[in-house]
């Protein structure tokens, strides 16, 4: 089991989003929510950083630093992969698609 948060519910209290930056988003397959995908945060070299396990409704975040990053889902439905620029502090939202 994993240890992450539960990636439903709201940014913690205190989340300061001038300060942090946070990646989140959903996990898809033809439009439709993932849950339970393992959803993978990978470095600017591809080095493993992080995973957590999407909600029910297929969302997850990150708390990370500045910079371009991986995100990989793998999933019984399927796979998939977005790159994700954070040039800064703040929420940094993709839909990430797997087929």
């Amino acid at each position: 089991m994993c240890g992450a948060p539960d990636q439903a519910v709201a940014l913690p209290p205190g989340t300061d989003l001038t300060k942090e930056t946070v990646l989140t988003g959903r996990v898809v397959a033809e439009g439709h929510p993932v849950g339970g995908a393992f959803v993978r945060l990978l470095d600017g070299t591809g080095e493993f950083t992080a995973e957590v396990v999407a909600s029910a409704q297929g969302d997850f975040r990150f708390f990370a630093a500045p910079g371009t990053w991986t995100l990989r889902a793998l999933s019984r439905s399927g796979n998939g992969e977005a790159v994700v620029k954070a040039e800064g502090p703040g929420l940094h939202a993709t839909e990430l698609a797997v087929a």
